[in-house]
Formats: structure tokens, sequence, C-alpha cells
């Protein structure tokens, strides 16, 4: 049986939209529009049981799993959600043992995330250019209870000379132009060393997939992951009115070998300068004429 001591994490659920994760200390209590909550009334209950506030309204004593660590963190840039990192992490088939690059630490929303997996023999090495960040990052890490699997590098990839990693079984990009680091990302990558990238827009999308394949990546797959939640309830079932859409777009490849005779197996790559002018041009001229071609071929 677990049994709440002092200094346990708990999350106090009273419903989906309000409940509070908190690390109980004896003299703690905190007020909210159900009533109080004492953190002492708490010690020595089994995890799963309900306490009573003083409005005489029932909080569950959950324990915290690393969902909730991630919902509940500080935000000091926008997060992954866990919608998506479910998906980087069952497509790029991330496990214990695995050593993953990370560039773009953010809150440390993923690299909490990931660590819990590849734990307890593997590590997540993260890079960040922004000290400010980066210490909001440190102490969600230190709060879902990975530091030890965590090392985070205060370090700019993108103009460092030298490597700092190598052989690397995954890669994740979290940067408004992940398409800049994808030749330093391939040489820390084993071979077929997977990798994802975060990308808000299309546009993103567009200008990391040509620097992908300039870079001999592969399996490059774009999506796009949308949950909708339902509200079951006996006789009147039906979807949530209120749900997460669009967060990110995610892009994942595996580094290969094409065998391009001009280039020397170790050159490093370059990125594809991607033309200022527009892949497909159409007119309405155009669209007539594909149009009556169309209608033809129908008839």
């Amino acid at each position: 049986m677990a049994v709440i001591k002092n200094n346990s994490p708990v999350l106090f659920f009273y419903n989906n939209s309000k409940k509070w994760l908190a690390k109980i200390s004896k003299k703690e209590s905190f007020h909210t529009h159900i009533g109080v909550i004492k953190h002492s009334d708490a010690i020595g209950k089994e995890y799963g049981s309900r306490l009573m506030t003083n409005k005489e309204k029932y909080v569950y004593l959950l324990k915290p799993t690393m969902y909730d660590y991630v919902m509940k963190i500080q935000h000091g840039t926008q997060i992954v959600y866990p919608k998506d990192i479910g998906y980087i992490i069952a497509r790029a088939g991330i496990c214990d043992g695995q050593k993953i690059l990370e560039i773009g630490t953010g809150s440390g929303s993923l690299t909490s995330f990931v660590a819990s997996v590849v734990k307890p023999r593997g590590h997540v090495y993260t890079f960040d250019v922004d000290k400010n960040f980066m210490k909001i990052a440190e102490k969600n890490i230190k709060k879902a209870g990975v530091s030890k699997y965590v090392t985070q590098h205060n370090l700019d990839l993108k103009t460092a000379k030298k490597m700092p990693l190598e052989e690397m079984d995954m890669a994740i990009i979290d940067l408004g132009d992940p398409w800049v680091v994808i030749p330093q990302v391939r040489q820390m990558l084993k071979g077929s060393g997977t990798m994802f990238a975060i990308c808000p827009t299309m546009n993103q999308l567009e200008k990391l997939t040509l620097a992908l394949v300039e870079n001999e990546f592969t399996d490059i797959e774009s999506t796009e992951h949308i949950i909708r939640t339902i509200e079951a309830r006996e006789g009147k079932t039906r979807h949530s009115f209120q749900g997460i859409g669009h967060t990110t777009y995610l892009c994942f490849a595996r580094k290969a070998f094409f065998g391009r005779e001009s280039r020397k197996s170790t050159e490093p790559l370059k990125i594809l300068k991607t033309s200022k002018k527009p892949l497909l041009k159409t007119t309405k001229k155009d669209d007539i004429k594909t149009t009556k071609k169309t209608t033809k071929k129908s008839t």
C-alpha cells in the first residue's frame, strides 16, 4: 500500500479542470473555491483516498504521473503537449538506455518526459542559448524527478565549430528554424538514428524537408495530431465543447547514406538554399486549361 508521507508528491483532484499538484508539507495549506486543503490531512492516507475540505467538498489524493507534471509545469515558453510527445516516443521507438540529443530545451516538458522513458540507463543531453529559460527548465526537470538523467548545455550548436556529442540514438529539434541545424544533427546521430522536429507552421515543414533530403535523411514523415475528448455520461454522451486543437506539426526522419559519389563521407553536409520563388506558380489561365483537359478526358 502506497501511503502519503511528508514530501510526497500529490495531485489533489476535484475535476478535470480543477486539480492541484503539490509536494506535501505538514505546515502547508492552500485556499481554493471549494475550500481550504490542508497538507497535513493527506499524511498517512493511501493514494486514491479522498479528503474533505472545510466546505465539505471532496478532492482525491492521486499519485502524479509524468503527464501531470508536464501539464502543470511553469511555462517559460510554449510547451510540447502530451498528445504530441506520445507520438514522438512511439514513432522514434524511444526506450531505456538510449542517448537523446535535444536542441531547444524550452520549459523542459519534452525533456522531462523523454528522460522518464530512457532512464535508468539512458540520458538526455539538452541544449539552449537562453539562460533564463534554462533556469525555468531546470526547476521543472527537478520537480519531475528526472534531473539525474538530464544534462543541460548553454551552447549554440548553429555556430559551434566542433560537435560535443556523437553516436546519438535520436535528436529532437524545437527551434524556429530547425533546418539550420540539420548538418550538425547528422554529425551527432548514429547511422539510421532518428530525428523529430517541432514546427508550428507548414512553411517551416517545407524548408525543413528540403534540408533533410539534401543532408541524406530518409523515411521523412510530417504529421499533425488532434485530440478530442468525450464527455461520457448516461444518456447524454457527447464530444466536449472544449479541447486542444492544433498545437504543432511534427516532422520525423532517419539518417541514411544516399551513396553520392561526388561527396566524401567525411565532408560536412550543407543546407539546401531554398529559392525565394514559389515551388509551383499557377495562373487563372493555367487553371482554365487544366479544367478543360480534365473535362475532355472525363467525357
